[in-house]
């Protein structure tokens, strides 16, 4: 995904003027190592559900004064540095935008990506 270009085709969209007043954007990368015990990573295998994902998404997207959610996950073998998962949360105001983020990253994590890491 290139974020400049994301960003700017939402700022296109009919409404955006008038119900957006933040972007927040999550752009997860590959680590070269493993969160469970500190292990050296040299590539992962990731395999999304892209279905459930656009079904997060949509879902996270009717909350109180969300205007978009933008998600893109990547699939493949991928090495440390690597973009893996990329988030663009649109809305009103923090209070609202802020939890959003957190919630939808969370969700789309632990219910519609795998990843095997190899060392």
């Amino acid at each position: 995904m290139d974020i400049s270009k994301t960003i700017e085709a939402l700022k296109q969209e009919p409404g955006f003027c008038e119900n957006v007043g933040m972007l927040l954007i999550h752009n997860g990368v590959v680590r070269a190592w493993s969160r469970k015990d500190g292990s050296r990573v040299s590539r992962i295998e990731v395999t999304p559900d892209y279905e459930r994902i656009e079904e997060i998404r949509q879902n996270f997207e009717k909350r109180p004064g969300i205007f978009r959610i933008v998600v893109q996950a990547r699939e493949g073998i991928l090495k440390p540095g690597d973009d893996l998962l990329f988030i663009i949360v649109a809305g009103d105001i923090r209070e609202n935008v802020k939890p959003v983020l957190s919630d939808i990253l969370d969700a789309v994590k632990s219910q519609a990506v795998s990843k095997k890491e190899m060392g």
